[in-house]
């Protein structure tokens, strides 16, 4: 059972955030049950590493004096499961943007989606989506795209170790990707379906693993909710 002051030293929170969600919502709910339960005004609570509100799965979240290794956690390798949509794009390379173009898919194979991927093993150049949260000129990226500004995006060294594919429907192909730090799964899905002489777009994206920890043991916003008010009432 977890006192105030244990919640002051530092915790570390494995939630699942669930779809339409956004990283920062997972931490105000979190830091405003902890106040709440606990009648305390004040407690430091984040995140190592931001889901965009179209996926689900793992999130780091720390509190009190942990809130420091942050930084930590955000540098390990991180595990993710989904599904690109082959034969059309998105501006966003998900499906938080309409499709805009469509492309044949007829040319593909199996065996040409499983040598495709050996392109993306080990250290690549990435150009982030022009809708992320980077920053440009103190600006972020999806602000430009949003107002429609053509915007200049340096290419970056990203590392990929493991892209395996788990399923082939047409269009769909679902993956397991094992990467570095700084790693765009959507910029992943858009290239892999250029370099397929195709297009191809994010639909579905999970984090299953950060370093050691596991979406596996990790709780829902809800059942965290349960168990700190379970805690309160026992104290």
């Amino acid at each position: 059972m977890l006192t105030e002051q244990d919640y002051k030293d530092g915790q570390v929170l494995l939630i699942d955030k669930p779809l339409q969600w956004t990283s920062f919502q997972v931490v105000n709910k979190l830091r405003w049950l902890i106040r709440k339960n606990f009648g305390i005004k004040k407690i430091k609570v984040g995140h190592a590493g931001t889901l965009d509100p179209l996926a689900s799965g793992l999130l780091i979240i720390c509190t009190g004096k942990f809130t420091k290794r942050i930084q930590e956690f955000m540098g390990q390798t991180k595990e993710y499961t989904g599904t690109i949509t082959l034969g059309a794009t998105t501006p966003s390379y998900d499906l938080e943007t309409e499709v805009d173009k469509t492309f044949p898919i007829d040319h593909i194979s199996n065996e040409i989606i499983h040598t495709t991927t050996k392109q993306f093993i080990g250290e690549i150049d990435q150009y982030p989506p022009v809708f992320s949260a980077l920053k440009k000129d103190g600006k972020r990226l999806y602000e430009y795209a949003r107002e429609g500004e053509e915007v200049t995006i340096a290419s970056r060294k990203i590392t990929i170790s493991e892209f395996v594919i788990t399923r082939i429907e047409l269009p769909e192909v679902d993956f397991k990707v094992v990467c570095g730090k700084g790693t765009y799964i959507r910029s992943l899905a858009h290239d892999f379906g250029k370099a397929l002489n195709s297009g191809g777009h994010l639909s579905i994206l999970r984090r299953t693993k950060i370093g050691e920890f596991s979406v596996n043991d990790a709780i829902s916003p809800e059942t965290f909710e349960k168990q700190i008010r379970a805690e309160i009432e026992t104290a």
